[in-house]
């Protein structure tokens, strides 16, 4: 993981199936509750803490010391950049085929 301090805590990390389920549950938002046919970064990053929290399994030392998945989750240091959309469509650099 990286993280020695949080390692401790994490019995078993996110597996692969929790970016399936981020993708799932963000196209979700984006169409039931935003009425968009389109995902946004902003959907995944939206979802991204209850996916994680769900497929995080926590070690009897983390439910010791009362740390919950948010608490790890929120303690990562590492920066994260915000993703960069741009804002034009590309309808119009269609190929012709």
């Amino acid at each position: 993981m990286g993280l020695p301090d949080l390692e401790r805590y994490i019995t078993f990390g996110a597996s692969p199936r929790a970016s399936i389920n981020l993708i799932l549950t963000a196209r979700a938002l984006a169409f039931f509750v935003r009425g968009r046919d389109y995902v946004l970064p902003q959907d995944v990053l939206d979802m991204a803490f209850d996916v994680m929290r769900h497929r995080l399994v926590l070690s009897y030392e983390a439910l010791s010391d009362n740390m919950s998945g948010d608490d790890i989750l929120k303690k990562d240091p590492r920066p994260h950049p915000d993703p960069v959309v741009p804002l034009h469509e590309h309808a119009n650099n269609r190929v012709n085929a």
